[in-house]
């Protein structure tokens, strides 16, 4: 039997390859996540795998669950917050702990989860230490790796962006698109990276890889496939950009914890573009439409009610 270990395993990536791997009874699979919430869901949702609650910056009895192992999926990420420590302890000192696991158990493969943040010229914790991070892994030469680099997903478990986004549709009756609702997205459906990740764990894939969505949707007509699909309450409203950019910052002033902020808004009409490589090629899968993806994610019977907790 061959044995899988998942780190981060109770957050987006992680429950969506364990979704898609868990029936295939060839494997063991461990889930090792620090969330209690989240790693108690992981728990009842896949009860047929082990699941470890532990912290991967400080050393522990976890690194003991590496004996035995056959790969690793390295995928444990501080995404937010204010405090760049944690940023650090989550990916760089926790990446280095799984390493030393790794090495000292003799694990002969591991998929590396990237961030399509070290290629842009952003300065913040999160693209400061993934950065770090990926040039830590670049140095484990003796262990035969691949490095995934994803854009932005969303998929089943989404507790942001287009998950936040199709929520917030059915607890307000009007859903504001600013101007024209003409700015690209590109789409990175988690389900079709799931299955990049386990291609990889099955073929051990090497080299690195940027991995974008492979269709371009505007905003507006995407928020509109979303909303044709899920049929909420909500009703579309164009509002001129300069208005909604005022009516955000006045709710601002009086709003502790807006759901949506203007600097939020000035991200949100920038277009955003990512080159396409041959990822269906490359890794043997098929890419999922747009809108087939849309429906598996929002109309899904089992799992897309379920929300990670924040």
């Amino acid at each position: 039997m061959t044995k899988i270990i998942v780190t981060g395993a109770a957050g987006l990536v992680g429950q969506n390859v364990i979704a898609r791997l868990k029936s295939d009874p060839s494997l063991s699979i461990v889930g090792i996540d620090k969330h209690p919430t989240n790693t108690a869901l992981l728990r009842r949702l896949h009860p047929e795998i082990e699941v470890i609650e532990a912290d991967l910056a400080v050393e522990g009895t976890w690194m003991d669950v590496f004996a035995g192992a056959d790969a690793v999926l390295l995928n444990q990420a501080q995404i937010g917050g204010l405090d760049e420590r944690e940023f650090i302890a989550n990916n760089v000192t926790a990446t280095q702990h799984i390493v030393t696991a790794m090495r000292r158990h003799a694990v002969s493969y591991f998929v590396h989860i990237s961030s399509s943040v070290v290629n842009s010229k952003a300065d913040d914790f999160y693209t400061r230490t993934k950065t770090t991070q990926e040039k830590y892994i670049d140095t484990v030469t003796d262990i035969p790796h691949v490095i995934l680099r994803p854009t932005l997903m969303f998929g089943w478990f989404d507790r942001k962006h287009l998950g936040w986004l199709r929520r917030f549709m059915e607890r307000t009756p009007v859903f504001p698109i600013p101007g024209d609702g003409k700015f690209i997205r590109q789409p990175l459906y988690v389900g079709d990276f799931a299955a990049m990740i386990i291609s990889s764990l099955r073929s051990q894939k090497t080299g690195t890889y940027d991995i974008s969505g492979l269709e371009q949707i505007h905003y507006g007509a995407l928020i509109r496939l979303i909303h044709d699909t899920v049929k909420p309450r909500a009703r579309i409203v164009h509002i001129p950009y300069h208005l909604f950019w005022a009516l955000l910052f006045v709710y601002g002033k009086f709003s502790a914890n807006p759901p949506f902020t203007t600097s939020q808004l000035e991200a949100l009409v920038i277009p955003e573009t990512f080159p396409v490589i041959d990822w269906p090629g490359i890794f043997g899968v098929t890419a999922t439409p747009l809108s087939s993806a849309i429906r598996e994610t929002y109309l899904d019977a089992h799992y897309s009610s379920i929300v990670l907790d924040f």
